[in-house]
């Protein structure tokens, strides 16, 4: 027998944070920020339910704030395990933990706060950390094997699957939204006996997957025509690669003319360098397209600006163009200062490409509001504010659902987990009803006993 905890990732999109306890061996499957609302920064400073020191073993899905956020915290916290991902998951995570720092102590100054954890923790965690491929298998104690395979959400993402005593379960983490533009289809998980898996879209579809290409193309055209910006929220990691292959392809192909593109992100930036050696885990495609010489993310008009002074002088471009910056929720990072400049003109486009959490204020535009609070300032919006569903990096609910169909598995429980209460509680049904399968969706700090 096993406990399966879950003390994040339920109720709420993010914070994910799993245990599996044998009672000889503790394993930890992900330790997220919880992000989004004005109470996030309280609880991600709050002690973990568990004694971290009590862990053995953290296993990563993939490198998402919401999934490896906490890691250096729990290290600091007293974690002296061993941390096992896929290799580009550990290179990403290294990156995105330095951004993450440097933002805490930025706030920490201003607020008068403390940030949850610093540079000499993130370097404990990484020589903790250990990359590994897909389909290889680790031993991790007490008969246990883990191993990853191609969750199809960003670059390295996982499903984890651990196995012992001929039992299996299987941690979906994200699922990635098939076809995405640089990756391949998830792989289906098989013949397991418990199932933690996503649910944020499981109460709804992607109507636009087919015609995504084709609306960012009308977009575009539209700036152009107007002479006006579109800008783009985008996740510095998987959404912001994929926009610059998108528009890539459309400037190569002569569907578009050029036009002034801005990538202002400097950790989109050092992402992207990731992506361009790490061409064995995108999809073969995407893989022959640069073997045959075209680089990706690199096309007439495109301009990396990695210094303020540089991102401030964006301003003054006054011909059309596209800024695509971070983050993909407007939360924080440089795209909040191109809303305040821009949100008040008519003939800016703010286009979302991904999920907006509840209280971000990607959501509050999203929901049609008139006035948005950044930083401090009162912004009025006249924008047009447009969504394309069909770029988000998550599976939705038919895919979901498909993703356990075509498991051909008979599992004793499946655990809803990581979407919004009515997310989850529509997939926990939809299961249920359609494929006649044991699913629940549990509460936060709910601890479930297992055959295992």
């Amino acid at each position: 027998m096993a406990t399966l905890g879950f003390y994040g990732g339920v109720g709420s999109v993010t914070g994910a944070n799993f245990m599996l306890d044998t009672g000889k061996l503790a394993v930890l499957i992900d330790c997220g920020l919880v992000q989004g609302d004005k109470f996030a920064k309280q609880q991600n400073a709050e002690p973990f339910t568990y004694n971290p020191a009590d862990i053995d073993v953290l296993l990563v899905t993939h490198a998402h704030a919401d999934h490896i956020g906490r890691i250096p915290k729990l290290v600091r916290d007293g974690f002296v395990g061993k941390i096992y991902s896929t290799a580009p998951t550990r290179e990403l995570a290294a990156i995105m933990l330095d951004d993450a720092v440097g933002i805490m102590e930025m706030e920490a100054r201003r607020d008068g706060t403390t940030p949850i954890y610093n540079e000499a923790d993130i370097d404990t965690a990484l020589g903790l950390w250990q990359g590994v491929g897909y389909h290889e298998p680790v031993d991790i104690g007490d008969g246990i094997t883990a191993t990853f395979t191609d969750a199809g959400h960003i670059l390295g993402s996982a499903m984890v699957q651990i196995e012992r005593n001929g039992k299996k379960l299987v941690c979906t983490g994200d699922v990635g939204n098939d076809p995405q533009p640089l990756l391949s289809p998830p792989e289906v998980p098989k013949d397991y006996d418990y199932l933690i898996m996503e649910s944020v879209y499981g109460d709804r579809t992607h109507e636009e997957v087919a015609e995504r290409t084709a609306l960012l193309q009308q977009h575009i055209e539209h700036t152009i025509a107007v002479k006006g910006t579109l800008i783009i929220p985008a996740f510095s990691l998987e959404r912001t690669q994929a926009m610059l292959f998108e528009i890539n392809n459309l400037v190569e192909q002569e569907i578009i003319p050029p036009i002034k593109t801005f990538l202002d992100s400097p950790l989109a930036i050092r992402v992207t360098d990731v992506y361009r050696h790490s061409l064995e885990y995108l999809k073969p495609a995407v893989q022959e397209q640069i073997n045959e010489g075209d680089d990706i993310f690199a096309f007439e008009g495109l301009s990396f600006t990695e210094s303020v002074k540089e991102s401030r002088e964006i301003a003054r471009f006054g011909g059309p163009k596209i800024i695509i910056a971070g983050s993909g929720m407007s939360h924080g990072g440089r795209i909040r200062t191109h809303e305040k400049q821009f949100l008040g003109e008519t003939t800016t486009t703010v286009l979302l490409v991904g999920y907006q959490t509840v209280g971000s204020v990607g959501r509050l535009l999203q929901d049609g509001a008139k006035h948005v609070t950044i930083d401090g300032d009162d912004v009025r919006v006249k924008a047009k504010i447009a969504r394309i569903r069909g770029y988000s990096g998550h599976a939705d609910r038919d895919q979901l659902l498909n993703l356990v169909y075509r498991s051909d598995a008979n599992p004793k429980q499946i655990f809803v987990t990581m979407g919004e209460e009515k997310s989850s509680l529509h997939l926990v049904q939809r299961l249920r009803d359609y494929l006649g399968m044991p699913a629940m969706a549990p509460a936060e700090n709910q601890e479930i006993e297992i055959d295992f």
